[in-house]
């Protein structure tokens, strides 16, 4: 017996938005461990963001980097929509963003006092997603800020471990 058609969309539906979940929850608990990004990414994963563009193990090393900036980081999304062609093995997916960013001890020291610990952005990120045989993972990805309150982060030098 095969599945419906509407079946594989919701089914698809769901295992990419469950994607997106995960991959703000790792973002979040930070728990970079060698390996992590391929639950989420293919190997030739292309990311666009505020912080800039990379490809590959590139682009998780700026997210890695672009996340450092930060003490803590709370990241929700809601209403995605996947777009799917019947039959392929690839989509194309929109989901709203909320991000709290927590400044470091140290970003709010050399602002000075009264510098606000959040940075909150209100966005719509983009994604291409790739049906792989681990599942679907992400190829592509483009963070499209519509907002923002408080501080952003001093983008000159990337931050070290160190410096938290």
């Amino acid at each position: 017996m095969s599945e419906t058609s509407s079946t594989t969309e919701l089914r698809d539906h769901f295992e990419i938005s469950a994607l997106i979940s995960g991959f703000f929850r790792a973002l979040d608990e930070r728990k970079f461990r060698e390996g992590w990004a391929g639950a989420f990414f293919t190997d030739d994963v292309r990311t666009t963001t505020p912080v800039g563009t990379a490809e590959g193990a590139d682009a998780v090393r700026l997210t890695e980097e672009a996340l450092g900036r930060f003490k803590a980081t709370l990241h929700l999304s809601s209403d995605v929509v996947v777009r799917r062609t019947p039959g392929a093995r690839t989509a194309d997916a929109s989901w709203n963003a909320h991000m709290t960013h927590v400044h470091l001890d140290s970003t709010l020291r050399a602002r000075g006092a009264g510098a606000d610990p959040l940075f909150t952005v209100g966005g719509v990120w983009e994604g291409g997603f790739r049906r792989t045989d681990s599942g679907w993972r992400m190829s592509r990805m483009l963070v499209r800020p519509v907002w923002t309150t408080g501080e952003p982060p001093v983008l000159a030098a990337p931050v070290s471990a160190a410096a938290r």
